[in-house]
């Protein structure tokens, strides 16, 4: 019988043009929680297990290597961590379906300004906020992390082409500035 490998989507691979970083990242297990009506308070103390809550619109949380990130009214994704047993949600594993690119750097912004049609500036998107977009023609979640740190989460499927895309446009952001790359 054959053995098979799991490879991530990318294969770890990372680069950095001018002052921006793209690079794959490794979030551990994806389960989707799907919570069903009336399900929010048994969802709530199997969370609570993990320090963590169901998150609020367009928001993430972090606690001990364990996140939850707000996907939809009544759904998120919890990350890092095994899902303990959720009663009144529909939990399914998402690992090998997703995706996931750290962007960084004082140009971070500037890429995603032209493939991202919402404004993602600090002021407007501090640390600690999600939400679901587009990067271009790709549906995606983009979290941010840090003043210059976003993670931008792809279908699997798309991860070669999202990668594509920011790299092209990190050369035109470099270019512009006149760095030299």
């Amino acid at each position: 019988m054959p053995e098979l490998i799991a490879k991530s989507a990318l294969e770890g691979r990372s680069l950095t043009l001018g002052t921006v970083t793209l690079a794959e990242v490794e979030v551990g297990p994806v389960t989707s929680v799907a919570v069903f009506p009336g399900g929010g308070k048994a969802v709530a103390k199997g969370l609570k297990t993990l320090g963590l809550a169901m998150p609020e619109p367009n928001s993430f949380a972090e606690k001990k290597g364990a996140r939850i990130v707000w996907t939809g009214r009544d759904q998120a994704f919890l990350m890092g961590v095994e899902a303990p047993a959720l009663e009144g949600a529909a939990v399914t594993d998402q690992s090998d379906g997703w995706a996931v690119l750290g962007l960084s750097g004082a140009g971070a912004v500037d890429v995603l300004a032209r493939l991202v049609p919402v404004d993602l500036r600090l002021s407007v998107f501090p640390v600690g906020r999600a939400m679901r977009s587009q990067l271009n023609h790709m549906n995606v979640v983009i979290l941010r992390g840090g003043d210059n740190a976003f993670e931008i989460m792809v279908f699997r499927s798309m991860a070669r082409t999202a990668w594509h895309e920011l790299e092209t446009t990190m050369h035109m952001v470099a270019a512009r500035a006149g760095m030299k790359i």
